[in-house]
């Protein structure tokens, strides 16, 4: 499965849970996460997307961190399960846990 496969159904799951998954660009800022997802209820979480078997690049590890210290809840996914269990965790009591990498 390539990466794209994945985020293609992160944004579909994602709208049709009530939220969004918008790109994340930010020029200046290599290796920010692909997506920030916004569920209803004031859930986020940013998403880094990859194939499977795949890891973030040390660069990407750093904005992922640094996002994390922020208090913000950062994911990396390589997979439809994964997705799944983002959105259910979400929208559980208490959201997401915070960044464990």
């Amino acid at each position: 499965m390539l990466e794209k496969q994945i985020e293609q159904y992160l944004v579909k799951q994602v709208k049709a849970s009530g939220g969004r998954a918008y790109k994340f660009v930010s020029p200046g800022n290599s290796g920010v996460p692909d997506r920030i997802v916004t569920l209803p209820g004031g859930r986020i979480a940013f998403a880094e997307l990859k194939a499977p078997g795949k890891k973030p690049t040390p660069l990407q590890m750093n904005q992922q961190r640094f996002i994390a210290n922020q208090g913000l809840p950062v994911v990396v996914i390589d997979s439809k399960e994964q997705v799944d269990d983002l959105i259910k965790q979400m929208q559980a009591e208490g959201g997401m846990q915070l960044w464990e990498q």
